[in-house]
């Protein structure tokens, strides 16, 4: 087992603290608690838990948001689009050029949408 560079033997051996935790217990910082949550999926509406040892994970991954869908809804997300399947395209008009175009996302009256070349153009 490798043994860390944190000063004064924190980690290594059978009680084996990880780095993170022991830097933030060395340099004054607190480990955050985590408890399961209860979330609802928002594709199939089923109650799904949110462990704390999932909650930790996307803490040290820096996600920002909660899952919205349940285990099952993900895979089948993800299986549908490795299987190769056409995504759904909606109809909109470019915001820049006015010309008709279709976008993989349902538009919204607040945003603009842009076709590819005068989205492409915006990007530089």
């Amino acid at each position: 087992m490798a043994q860390s560079n944190l000063p004064g033997g924190v980690c290594g051996g059978k009680d084996q603290v990880s780095r993170g935790v022991a830097y933030l217990i060395l340099y004054g910082g607190s480990k955050t608690m985590y408890e399961d949550k209860t979330l609802v999926c928002k594709d199939c509406g089923a109650e799904f838990v949110f462990t704390a040892g999932e909650q930790e994970f996307y803490a040290e991954k820096g996600f920002q948001n909660e899952p919205t869908r349940c285990r099952a809804c993900r895979q089948a997300r993800k299986a549908s689009r490795a299987s190769g399947a056409p995504r759904q395209m909606f109809d909109a008009v470019c915001a820049e050029c006015g010309k008709p175009t279709q976008v993989p996302f349902e538009p919204k009256e607040d945003r603009p949408v842009y076709c590819s070349e005068c989205f492409a153009a915006r990007r530089g």
